[in-house]
């Protein structure tokens, strides 16, 4: 859900629903490094409540654009860990690394 002005869509807070602080502080990492984002935070209204409201503010373009591009970005840091890890898995198994450590898989 997107609060905020239609008059200016430079800044709105997003409420986002069964999310916690996982994805609300990757997500205000990924946003404070668009320099198009002038201010980013996010909070948790109660510990119970499953939601986080992320607040985004912007130099003009519109906050919802902004913070939809930081969601792509932050899938792409995820693909991109992800797949350096498997590649390490494989080299390491590879490599006979449990054999070496006498560990079984």
């Amino acid at each position: 859900m997107e609060l905020g002005s239609y008059q200016d869509q430079s800044q709105a807070t997003f409420s986002l629903t069964d999310e916690d602080h996982t994805l609300a502080n990757s997500l205000r990492f990924t946003l404070n490094q668009d320099p198009r984002v002038t201010f980013c935070g996010y909070s948790i209204p109660h510990p119970s409540d499953a939601r986080v409201n992320i607040r985004v503010q912007t130099t003009g373009d519109q906050a919802s654009e902004v913070l939809k591009d930081s969601c792509q970005d932050l899938m792409l840091i995820c693909q991109h860990v992800r797949s350096t890890f498997d590649q390490a898995v494989v080299e390491f198994k590879n490599k006979k690394g449990l054999d070496a450590m006498n560990i079984e898989p």
